[in-house]
C-alpha cells in the first residue's frame, strides 16, 4: 500500500518536470533571437538545446536518476533567470507581438516633432 502511493507520488512528480521542462522549452521558442542578445544571455539555439535536453531526459530517465536532475536545474535556471531579463524588453521578447504600429521609430513612437 504504502509502496503504490510512493509509486503514485513519483509519477505525478514526473509528470509535473515533463510539464515544467515542456512550457520553459516552448517559451524559449516563442522568443525573439535579438532578445537574448538585447538580455545578455545565451544565445536562443543554447537555450533550445539545453531544454529540449532536458524534456528529453525527463521523458526518458526516471526521477530518481541523476540526469533529470540536471534537466531540472537548467529549466529552473531558464525560468528564474533567462525568462524575467527576456520579458523585461520592450515587447516582451516575443516573436510577433508588441512591435508597436508603423509609426515607431528605431527610439519609440514618432510623435510628428511635437
Amino acid at each position: 500500500m504504502l509502496m503504490q502511493g510512493f509509486a503514485g507520488f513519483m509519477w505525478l512528480l514526473s509528470m509535473a518536470l515533463i510539464l515544467f521542462s515542456g512550457f520553459a522549452l516552448i517559451d524559449a521558442a516563442t522568443r525573439r533571437e535579438d532578445a537574448y542578445r538585447a538580455a545578455d544571455k545565451q544565445t536562443k539555439p543554447f537555450w533550445l538545446i539545453v531544454l529540449a535536453l532536458a524534456f528529453v531526459v525527463n521523458l526518458i530517465f526516471d526521477i530518481l536518476s541523476f540526469l533529470p536532475i540536471i534537466g531540472l536545474i537548467a529549466t529552473i535556471v531558464y525560468m528564474v533567470d533567462v525568462r524575467p531579463a527576456l520579458r523585461t524588453l520592450p515587447g516582451g521578447g516575443r516573436s510577433g507581438r508588441g512591435r508597436g504600429s508603423s509609426s515607431d521609430g528605431p527610439y519609440g513612437p514618432y510623435n510628428g516633432g511635437r
